[in-house]
């Protein structure tokens, strides 16, 4: 009993001499204020690291106390690095700074080995992103998610009211379509061929066609869930455009630019309205009275 009672004095001064903190923060880039999801935050010289979440988010735990490098890497940006020092039972907040830098590619060696079986049950998620939609082709030039949808496996489209979607064999009412968590209504125009999302808003889409949680009740086909991005935290920005089918604008900008701190608050503004066939006939039967 003695030596139990020594062992457990023994434990608590160990973890008491050898204190631990954490650190967390979020991955901005330099020039946009845009989160930078997805990168490698790591601690020099230490085997401590993590990778940011979607929007940017990282949280190292557990890290002795001391003097540290943290550190921030991605491809296409200049590796950030920053000393913090961690205290006993800290919780250190750092935000980082990405700038974009030219892109060193180093020798790949590739390799295959045979996969071992697993019995494990994966959900049937597609993560898209802005550059995967607009590398498709699209009709009249303006890149949409409904066109990149279209090419999936499962997914049919029909052009009748209004443009309709149809996977895995399920009704359009059995989709659920999903922006920041709201439930978007009759989001496709344009007889199928462009949607109300304007596709530079758009930070990543997850396509769920089976598996999924309660959270996403009422719907027994699939899930759409596009999460909109914040508007450039640095400077004002914005586009125009007019295509045969669709007409658009899109601003963006800072209200209280970003600090050294994160904190920011940023404003973006889209509207999308369709030209129909039956518009452009009117136009066309308009200038002809004219003449």
């Amino acid at each position: 009993m003695n030596r139990i009672i020594v062992l457990a004095f023994l434990l608590i001064g160990a973890s008491a001499a050898f204190g631990q903190g954490s650190v967390r923060g979020t991955v901005y880039d330099q020039e946009s204020g845009e989160p930078v999801g997805f990168c490698n935050v790591y601690l020099e010289g230490t085997t401590y690291g993590v990778n940011s979440d979607i929007n940017g988010f990282y949280n190292l735990t557990r890290v002795p106390a001391g003097n540290y490098t943290l550190a921030a890497s991605f491809i296409g940006y200049d590796t950030a690095r920053v000393e913090i020092d961690i205290e006993d039972g800290d919780a250190f907040t750092q935000q980082l700074f990405l700038v974009q830098g030219a892109l060193k590619i180093k020798e790949v060696s590739i390799s295959a080995e045979r996969e071992i079986a697993r019995n494990e049950v994966k959900i049937s998620r597609l993560s898209v992103s802005p550059k995967q939609i607009a590398m498709m082709p699209s009709t009249g030039g303006e890149p949409d998610i409904v066109q990149y949808l279209q090419v999936l496996p499962g997914v049919v489209s029909t052009g009748d009211a209004g443009g309709q979607i149809f996977i895995r064999g399920g009704s359009p009412v059995q989709n659920k379509i999903l922006i920041d968590g709201l439930t978007i209504f009759n989001p496709f125009h344009s007889i199928g061929f462009f949607s109300t999302f304007e596709t530079d808003a758009i930070r990543n889409v997850d396509v769920l066609t089976g598996g999924f949680n309660a959270e996403h009740g009422g719907r027994i086909s699939a899930i759409v869930d596009i999460q909109a991005k914040d508007g450039n935290k640095k400077n004002l920005s914005g586009a125009v455009s007019v295509s045969p089918f669709m007409a658009k604008a899109f601003f963006e900008g800072p209200i209280v630019k970003q600090t050294e701190s994160g904190g920011s608050t940023s404003f973006m503004i889209s509207h999308r309205r369709p030209v129909t066939l039956i518009e452009q006939a009117q136009c066309n039967l308009s200038a002809r009275c004219i003449e």
